[in-house]
């Protein structure tokens, strides 16, 4: 916009008679305005010449123009620490655009009881708007259990989706092209094994594993110090890890093959600078192993992407993002001489605070939730799950599920903040936010450092600590009414909850124990004995597992048998307290 490019002139001064402020003031806003022009017919037109904006003019109801992306009024070191859009240092988003081109991905989190009636939700989902799929394992997956093992009784189908076999994969992905959706798995110490799965199907679809779009968590370390679904010792699970790394960056290469999280950190009860520090120690030392383990840093860093929390303190939040991102690309740059731009981006998804979420009042969890939402956006994410109002007491029901899409798309669709970049940047606030959350953030990193990195600070227990701490102290300001909850510890309703509620058959159980069962039967068993065998001993040894895992779902040997193999192999994990 020309015009509003002259009248933002004209309210400095810099008309060419003298104006107001300083001769170096004016300097800078020149640099500045060259430097936009510089980015406009270089980043920008590269990125639109792929994919344009999604209409002409962008204006408010009032009808003024809102620029792309706007300056600010003075900016010497701030041109070098904000940068624009699409450039190092991606303070201010990954892409040019962002959400003038392409709104993020909304990907409700869902998975419960059966294939079946997850891949039921799914299909809900999708007619109601969503973009992206998110499934949700039940407990005795995550920990690599089949349902008719002793130790997943009464939890098979609870709290996600159960998926022993391949067969289940089949059922919760039918009728969903995999060439067309993409789909992230929250799944991290059998996550090799679910992708091998995916990979499965996908050759039944014809869908060959070039063309799979989507993404596994596949973060073990944040496992042992927040969240507790690991199942082997840190050191051969960092190798399943690199092994996921080195296979897709060979055969997948659209497939997100890690999502470095901070979102359980901070569910722990860390605060945002420990989820930002903690988050980023932990991807250096996934970057570190795929290094040692033979990978350049830009055939496996554009892949990597990242998970992050949203909670309430909104002006913290954004600010967390956008120093996240900066603090990202300097060290995939100075530390790890990453060249590739792709390389230097955190991209993330964001996740509304399920630890926010209150039982009491539960309708008042909507408003947390849009404000944790509006925080994402303000921030620059790639993709976002809105929590349901009902979460805090059961898996959400159908209608709640939708009513936390429906605040995605008002927060896209009408609230006009997608409409320019990074729309909070030149606040005094939100700037210093930024600044102070990645200094401290680069004090915990240096001090991880001298513990000798992220996986020795965890045998340690240093960070487990630090989350604990915090989390204490989080408790004890709510419990002494010096920090507010409202409908908790202030507002209180004598009123019971009365809200529908989802709950799941128990039946599910005793029907997934007599697949498994039935799927024992028929299979080839001297081919099941001689995988199992192979597979112990290339864990044994160094070889990629990768390409043995997919051999033997395909050949329906289940989730629970191979990471009963990899137990006898390389034992389980036993925390120690802290």
């Amino acid at each position: 916009h020309p015009r509003a490019r002259a009248a933002r002139r004209q309210r400095r001064g810099e008309s060419g008679d003298g104006g107001v402020g300083t001769r170096a003031e004016r300097n800078m806003n020149d640099k500045m305005e060259r430097e936009k022009e510089r980015w406009e017919k270089t980043t920008l037109r590269r990125s639109l010449e792929k994919q344009s904006e999604c209409r002409e003019e962008f204006v408010t109801s009032s009808g003024i123009p809102l620029e792309r992306v706007y300056l600010p009024d003075v900016a010497a070191e701030s041109a070098q620490r904000l940068g624009f859009p699409g450039e190092y240092p991606f303070t201010r988003g990954v892409q040019p655009t962002m959400y003038r081109g392409r709104l993020w991905t909304m990907r409700q989190y869902a998975g419960y009881a059966s294939a079946r009636e997850t891949n039921a939700r799914f299909k809900f989902l999708l007619q109601q708007g969503q973009t992206g799929l998110s499934v949700a394992f039940d407990l005795p997956t995550q920990i690599g259990y089949d349902p008719d093992d002793p130790l997943a009784l009464g939890e098979v189908g609870r709290v996600g989706v159960s998926i022993p076999t391949l067969d289940d994969v089949a059922r919760l992905l039918e009728g969903i092209p995999l060439d067309k959706v993409s789909t992230s798995m929250t799944i991290n110490a059998p996550a090799a094994i679910l992708l091998a799965m995916y990979i499965a199907v996908g050759k039944r679809q014809g869908v060959e594993p070039r063309q799979l779009r989507g993404t596994i968590q596949n973060d073990i370390l944040k496992e042992y110090l927040a969240r507790g679904t690991y199942i082997f010792p840190p050191r051969p699970s960092m190798r399943l890890t690199t092994d996921v790394l080195q296979y897709c960056a060979q055969h997948t290469p659209r497939w997100n093959t890690i999502s470095i999280s901070g979102y359980h950190i901070r569910e722990a009860g860390s605060t945002a600078v420990q989820e930002v520090a903690f988050t980023l120690a932990n991807g250096i030392a996934y970057v570190e192993a795929a290094q040692t383990a033979g990978l350049g840093v830009d055939d496996f860093a554009p892949r990597l992407t990242f998970f992050f929390n949203a909670h309430n303190q909104f002006l913290e939040e954004v600010a967390k993002y956008r120093a996240a991102r900066r603090l990202w690309a300097r060290i995939m740059q100075d530390r790890f001489g990453a060249n590739k731009p792709r390389s230097l981006m955190l991209r993330f998804h964001t996740q509304t605070g399920g630890s926010t979420l209150t039982a009491q009042q539960p309708e008042n969890n909507m408003t947390r939730v849009a404000l944790q939402a509006l925080a994402a956006v303000m921030g620059g994410t790639q993709s976002l799950h809105t929590n349901a109002m009902d979460e805090a007491l059961a898996l959400p029901t159908a209608a709640a599920a939708q009513a936390a899409l429906r605040t995605q798309q008002i927060i896209a669709h009408e609230s006009g903040v997608c409409d320019t970049v990074d729309p909070l940047a030149g606040s005094f606030a939100v700037e210093a936010l930024t600044d102070e959350i990645e200094e401290r953030a680069q004090r915990y990193i240096a001090h991880i450092d001298e513990l000798g990195g992220a996986l020795a600070a965890i045998e340690s227990g240093y960070t487990q600590r630090e989350i604990q701490d915090a989390a204490y102290a989080c408790q004890r300001a709510i419990e002494q009414h010096e920090q507010t909850v409202v409908g908790v510890n202030t507002f209180v309703a004598d009123e019971p909850t009365a809200i529908e509620r989802l709950t799941v058959d128990a039946a599910v159980e005793a029907r997934q124990r007599e697949r498994v069962a039935a799927l024992r039967v028929r299979r080839d068993h001297e081919r099941v004995s001689a995988l199992r065998e192979e597979l112990a001993a290339t864990a044994r040894g160094a070889g990629n597992l990768m390409p043995l895992f997919i051999e033997c779902v395909e050949n329906d040997v289940t989730l629970g048998e191979i990471c009963h193999t990899l137990r006898e192999v390389w034992g389980e994990y036993r925390a120690t307290s802290i």
